[in-house]
């Protein structure tokens, strides 16, 4: 699966990186969470965790480079959210 497979910057409200993820869900903002199988495994444990707590939808992604590159920036992205407006 690729990121563009799920999240398209055109199509919804997205924020980017780890730590405006983690604020998105703990404010309850966001209702799907995308992270990068390759990301860093400590930091997808904790979003994996609050996801589960908050009901959060999550969906993996193959890389960090192909979700960062479908968000619309040029370096890799660990994680994003799509959030409500």
């Amino acid at each position: 699966m690729t990121a563009g497979d799920n999240v398209s910057r055109t199509e919804m409200n997205v924020v980017i990186g780890t730590k405006q993820t983690m604020k998105a869900v703990e404010l309850g903002r966001a209702y799907e969470v995308f992270v990068a199988q390759d990301a860093d495994p400590r930091m997808v444990s904790k979003i994996i965790q609050l996801c589960e707590q908050r009901n959060v939808k999550l969906t993996l992604v193959d890389t960090m480079r192909n979700l960062g590159k479908t968000c619309g920036i040029e370096v890799g992205a660990a994680m994003a959210a799509a959030v409500e407006e």
